[in-house]
């Protein structure tokens, strides 16, 4: 199977699972399915250092992106044992799955600045929309969170498309396909 399919349906049952457990009470599930998806990421990075000494500051930058965005009360999160002012974990993890798909299924976009632009200002507030949509959030004041968000992700989205192809742990062959050494 292909490694840009792959690396599309981790995320996706990734983002699923985070999205679905908190909306049901179970916001471990989450963490629990994002670590081996985490962990195939790097296995077939050529670098794995390189690609997850990217990754973690680029979660961390995103988490505070949301945790901004809960501290302003544009939006709040199901109750749980995870004190309701902090970003729930799961969100944290949403933006780790994010970033393992720049330097693989989404590499396409990175010298497509517009794309990238658009695909932000759009797909941020789709995904937040779903996830308010599926129980796991709340948006208590729409309109301002999803420009809020739409802006954030224009500017989110081709910046780090720019730093992972400064820090790619993966190799593109001359035909275009990752490879692993």
């Amino acid at each position: 199977m292909n490694k840009s399919l792959i690396n599309v349906l981790g995320f996706q049952i990734g983002w699923f699972s985070c999205v679905l457990g908190a909306a049901h009470g179970m916001p471990w599930l989450g963490l629990l399915v994002a670590l081996p998806v985490m962990g195939w990421h790097l296995t077939q990075a050529n670098n794995p250092r390189l690609e997850l000494g990217w990754i973690i500051p680029a979660t961390l930058i995103g988490s505070l992106f949301d945790q901004t965005l809960l501290s302003a009360g544009l939006l709040q999160y199901p109750a749980s044992a995870w004190p309701a002012s902090l970003l729930p974990v799961w969100m944290m993890v949403l933006w780790l799955l994010f970033f393992t798909t720049l330097n693989v299924s989404l590499r396409w976009m990175r010298k497509r600045h517009l794309v990238a632009i658009v695909f932000g200002l759009v797909g941020g507030p789709l995904a937040y929309l779903a996830g308010a949509r599926m129980g796991a959030m709340q948006l208590l004041d729409k309109p301002m969170l999803l420009i809020i968000v739409g802006l954030g992700w224009a500017v989110i989205t081709p910046l780090t498309l720019w730093v992972s192809s400064k820090y790619d742990g993966y190799i593109v062959t001359k035909t275009g396909h990752l490879n692993h050494v």
